[in-house]
């Protein structure tokens, strides 16, 4: 007697910053831990699988396009809108129409996740009016382009009440947006454990107040010449600085003489950790990083923000009280100086922190996705509004 099949779940993402890939990946092992085997899941970089040139170079540009961040929030800022949406799909429909139907003809699904904007409108019109169930997790904080938001989506999963809000300005159907949080990795939601066993662990001091740099996978924004001010300025900290992808910039770091213990990684999938041994994290203000500190508790200085997607993201974290916009190395240092000199002070940010954590996120967009798949039931609680 033969099984009956598994339902098959699609993700589409692309490595055009590493937040979509990590959404994709939280929301999968989210998956597996919910149902098991019970469901299959694949994931397609859309761009780099199917785009015509030069789209599909796209993931190999990001690393170089966001370097020139103000150009970046330009190209944002006048294309985002309903008509400018609109616009620019309906053009770009004749050029990319063949590969998104060889895509959806060439992965067939019982259900499609779409964590990037640019998969939404497209796939859509490519999958036509006899199609599976579409979902869009929104992985942007704050400042949401209307690219991901297309009221043909059965459901639009955003992390914020704001993106909730902007959804509905771009006349989304209320009943189909929910507030779910950002999915992150189910390493990330484990309890916070002893700092003085993690650090044992990881090989830091065990006594000093631990500061975590990170630019994102990317190691973008000015990592080295952040690091850089907080060892020099006299605290008596240890550093650890993650350079993420930039092998150059580690090469750097790694080659200079440190005045204060100082650690240095590449890219590292052991972030989880790192935040839960660390006393205070600078970081440029990329949601997932935002959204992983909060579940460790860890208080934010953001020093870096990519203009556009978000600028929203620094108002978001300094309105929570979860961190503090400090642009200019001298701040950050200044910052820090406070925190070591009244712990009180940093105890407050810890506790905006817990408030704003949602560790609950990539679980609960699963079990939506089960929902909608008929392995649960749609229980009302699983599309609430927080």
């Amino acid at each position: 007697m033969s099984q009956p099949r598994k339902p098959h779940v699609l993700f589409l993402f692309s490595d055009t910053g590493g937040g979509h890939r990590s959404a994709a990946e939280a929301i999968i092992e989210a998956l597996n831990l919910e149902f098991g085997d019970a469901i299959t899941t694949e994931m397609v970089d859309f761009f780099k699988a199917y785009a015509p040139l030069p789209f599909n170079r796209m993931p190999d540009w990001y690393p170089y396009m966001v370097k020139a961040p103000q150009l970046w929030g330009v190209s944002f800022k006048i294309s985002n809108g309903r008509p400018q949406a609109r616009a620019l799909t309906t053009t770009m429909w004749p050029y990319v129409a063949r590969a998104s139907r060889q895509l959806v003809n060439s992965h067939p699904a019982d259900l499609v996740v779409t964590v990037h904007p640019l998969a939404n409108s497209m796939i859509l019109k490519a999958l036509g009016k006899r199609r599976p169930p579409f979902i869009t997790v929104v992985t942007d904080l704050v400042t949401t382009h209307a690219l991901w938001y297309d009221q043909r989506a059965d459901y639009i999963l955003v992390p914020t009440e704001r993106a909730r809000r902007k959804a509905l300005q771009y006349k989304m159907p209320p009943e189909k947006v929910r507030v779910v949080g950002l999915p992150i990795a189910e390493r990330c939601t484990q309890l916070l454990g002893d700092k003085t066993e993690l650090r044992e662990k990881l090989g830091w001091p065990k006594d000093k107040f631990i500061v975590l740099v990170v630019g994102g996978g990317e190691g973008m924004g000015p990592l080295g010449e952040t690091a850089k001010a907080i060892a020099a300025s006299g605290l008596d900290l240890g550093l650890v600085v993650v350079a993420g992808r930039n092998t150059k910039l580690k090469a750097e770091l790694e080659s200079r003489h440190w005045p204060i213990p100082a650690f240095i990684y590449g890219f590292t999938r052991d972030l989880p950790d790192f935040m839960r041994a660390a006393d205070a994290l600078v970081t440029k203000a990329g949601p997932s990083t935002i959204a992983e500190a909060f579940t460790a508790h860890l208080p934010l200085i953001l020093y870096a923000r990519l203009p556009g997607q978000e600028d929203g993201n620094v108002t978001y974290v300094k309105e929570s009280g979860a961190g503090v916009w400090a642009p200019e190395p001298k701040q950050v240092v200044a910052t820090l100086r406070r925190w070591i000199a009244h712990p009180e002070e940093r105890e407050h940010y810890v506790a905006a922190c817990r408030r704003a954590a949602r560790p609950e996120a990539s679980r609960k967009i699963a079990r939506i996705i089960g929902a909608k798949l008929g392995m649960i039931e749609e229980k009302k609680d699983l599309l609430v509004i927080d």
